[in-house]
């Protein structure tokens, strides 16, 4: 599927632009030149490379956004003044994953503001030897470029066999070209579409989420280079961290086998106890009891002052 745009002079000249752009008729007169452009919209694709959108120009000026084969985002600026375009490569990020991710795209002059998704925006800046402007903006292209005369040689290489997958809230400037095909404007005669467009909202919500920052991460390493100089070996990032947690895992091991081996000692302690004492009992029996000839004896031969006791009660008294 692709998409071509074709500019009004009005139609992208700032603050001319509005909804008398789009009921007047083309002018015949020269295409305005371009200090500034705001690009912006959201795409979800699993398939690369591909064209995702593209500025062509009357000259030689172009700006174009593509996924290369590897799956990252690529922005090639041609302004004039250098030999071969800027190119600005997010290689940190495979983008033809499926996911829906948004792309916000600001130049002033040299200098371009890149946002993709949440993550934070990045600052570019042209050669110094670059045009600022780009001259006489022609057409806008979505999925594929459909364009006569010469085209750069990676737009051609990545430009079959075409975008798959889905594009959405496309904004360039106060154009949305998306918006004017699918709704009968004024606008729309300048719209022509190559294959099936659908209206949905499939790349409204990136889910590509920005990583936290290093104020806010407690597992950022950032300190282990300041802190790599108390430690006598460390043959990689985190070796410190992860001595320090082995370290105190094997501390808080063997107190939990101390603990468990105390208990362990005094429940034995306690069941013997209870076993060597089972069925016992003590009494106040005499010692000798069993040698004596009968139970006085026994306690006579234990307890001396028993015989007085003895004495005194075969005594009578006549009262």
């Amino acid at each position: 599927m692709w998409l071509r745009y074709n500019f009004q002079a009005s139609g992208i000249s700032g603050k001319e632009s509005g909804s008398r752009s789009e009921s007047s008729p083309d002018p015949q007169g020269p295409l305005p030149d371009l200090a500034h452009e705001e690009i912006r919209f959201s795409f979800s694709t699993s398939k690369a490379p591909c064209i995702l959108l593209y500025v062509s120009s009357l000259t030689t000026d172009f700006l174009a956004v593509l996924v290369k084969p590897t799956g990252n985002l690529q922005i090639r600026y041609n302004l004039g003044g250098t030999r071969e375009p800027y190119n600005i490569d997010v290689d940190h990020r495979n983008v033809a994953n499926g996911q829906p991710h948004s792309v916000n795209i600001t130049r002033h002059e040299k200098t371009i503001l890149l946002k993709l998704d949440h993550y934070p925006s990045v600052s570019y800046h042209l050669p110094s030897s670059s045009d600022t402007l780009f001259n006489s903006p022609k057409s806008l292209f979505l999925g594929k470029v459909i364009e006569t005369g010469k085209i750069d040689q990676e737009i051609h290489k990545y430009n079959t066999p075409g975008f798959t997958g889905c594009l959405s809230r496309v904004q360039f400037n106060q154009i949305a070209p998306l918006k004017a095909a699918l709704r009968q404007t004024n606008a729309s005669a300048h719209v022509h579409i190559q294959g099936e467009l659908v209206e949905s909202n499939c790349g409204a919500s990136p889910l590509t989420l920005s990583p936290m920052s290093s104020a806010t991460d407690p597992w950022h390493l950032d300190h282990l280079d300041s802190a790599s100089a108390d430690f006598p070996y460390n043959p990689g990032q985190g070796q410190a961290i992860r001595n320090g947690v082995n370290r105190n895992s094997a501390i808080i091991g063997g107190v939990i086998a101390v603990v468990i081996f105390t208990i362990l000692c005094t429940l034995v302690f306690l069941i013997r106890y209870m076993f060597r004492h089972k069925g016992t009992y003590h009494t106040n029996e005499a010692k000798g009891a069993e040698s004596a000839e009968s139970a006085d004896a026994a306690i006579m031969n234990n307890d001396p002052n028993f015989t007085e006791t003895i004495d005194e009660s075969k005594k009578e008294w006549l009262i």
